[in-house]
């Protein structure tokens, strides 16, 4: 799987999750703390760590970390791991965070997010919130044999790549289709218009080429509708009729029910 390659090693990054629950089917941090940017989120040294902790077992998990970290939680930790639960899958993008913790002697904050919600996600773009940092590099710490994740992460990524082609022409480079996929997940977002860094997209992967390579060649190298001339950075896709109609019935459910009512 492309993602194992940007797994880390780092010691910092385990030290933090050690303050937490065992029980992961995976763990990643990722956004400037993690990965260089360019502009006014470059200062990676002082930057807030961001984490999601995914869990099969959410109630379980919520009731063991708030007995490791009670503080951590606003006053909803008085109404107990359930509700908790409860807020966290029925409310925004199936994610539960808990901001401004001091950990290790870093600022972070964290997700957590049920096992079978992010394969959902994966797999058809329900918000495509926790799917589409997946899209960008991350750092792993911590996955387990969870076949069906681990197929949900590998097609997650194949779906980026599939719908940034159908947005570009036949001849292009690579920046060209990773600042289309590093983009997918702030399509229609409005902090993008107003209130946050119209640019962010080029930030985030103009100093971070090799990591999208990374994350990406297999894909671009296994496509049989793809030559990909990695030595000049350009790739070429078929663009015929039978080509795109190919690419657009492999598109995540929720994005071809979308097209369906243009």
């Amino acid at each position: 799987m492309a993602l194992q390659a940007l797994q880390s090693s780092g010691v910092a990054f385990r030290k933090i999750l050690s303050h937490f629950p065992e029980e992961l089917s995976l763990a990643f941090a990722y956004g400037s703390g993690v990965y260089r940017q360019v502009g006014p989120s470059s200062d990676q040294k002082n930057a807030m760590l961001d984490f999601v902790f995914t869990v099969d077992d959410p109630v379980t998990w919520h009731s063991k970390n708030l007995k490791k970290n009670w503080n951590h939680y606003s006053f909803l930790k008085v109404l107990g791991p359930k509700i908790i639960t409860t807020i966290q899958n029925n409310y925004g993008a199936g994610v539960y965070y808990n901001p401004l913790i001091m950990c290790d002697g870093r600022l972070i904050k964290y997700g957590v997010i049920s096992t079978n919600s992010l394969i959902e996600d994966l797999l058809n773009w329900n918000n495509l919130y926790v799917a589409g940092r997946l899209q960008k590099p991350v750092k792993i710490i911590a996955m387990n044999e969870n076949v069906a994740l681990r197929s949900a992460l590998d097609k997650n990524l194949k779906s980026a790549v599939t719908t940034a082609f159908l947005m570009l022409p036949e001849s292009f480079s690579e920046e060209d289709l990773f600042i289309e996929i590093a983009g997918l997940s702030y399509s229609g977002d409005f902090r993008m218009v107003v209130g946050e860094d119209k640019t962010k997209v080029l930030n985030i992967v103009k100093p971070n080429i090799a990591h999208f390579r990374e994350l990406y060649g297999n894909i671009l190298q296994e496509n049989p509708q793809v030559v990909y001339k990695i030595q000049h950075g350009r790739l070429e896709i078929d663009k015929s009729p039978e080509g795109q109609f190919t690419q657009l019935m492999t598109l995540p459910k929720t994005l071809q029910q979308q097209i369906n009512h243009i």
